[in-house]
């Protein structure tokens, strides 16, 4: 039973971190090609750093603990796990240069375009795809 609410709740954790790991870089590509829009820029910040601490922040945390908690309950087994905790940790590593990225606008001093962040926004789409084939095809 724990492992079914487990399984839920890990499941709404992903889904919301992936909205922000999706969102976020989005709004990047807005920041970068409207720079000399100080009003929208303002505004901008504002969101950015909303989605990034208060959506993105917890629920990176509440993926990683429910996903700990299903690890207990399953057991640390097969390689497909390795690789999916390897692809999680560089979704995570993602995740925090986002963070870098936030700051610098916060700072006005990001030189980055919005063809860049149209393309890093590209990242965690083939990590999801490489996070969910380990899970459901256990290839290892």
């Amino acid at each position: 039973m724990l492992y079914n609410w487990l399984l839920w709740f890990h499941i709404i954790s992903v889904i919301s971190w992936f909205a922000v790991l999706f969102y976020l870089p989005r709004l990047y590509v807005y920041h970068a090609e409207n720079i000399e829009n100080s009003g929208f820029i303002e505004v901008a910040k504002v969101q950015e750093m909303k989605l990034f601490k208060y959506i993105g922040v917890p629920a990176m945390w509440a993926t990683i603990l429910s996903g700990s908690g299903l690890i207990s309950e399953i057991g640390f087994s097969g390689g497909w796990l390795h690789a999916k905790l390897f692809f999680v940790a560089i979704l995570i590593a993602y995740f925090y240069s986002l963070n870098v990225y936030r700051v610098q606008f916060l700072e006005d001093r990001c030189k980055k375009s919005g063809k860049f962040f149209r393309m890093y926004n590209e990242v965690p789409t083939l990590l999801m795809l490489l996070i969910v084939a380990m899970v459901v095809f256990k290839p290892f």
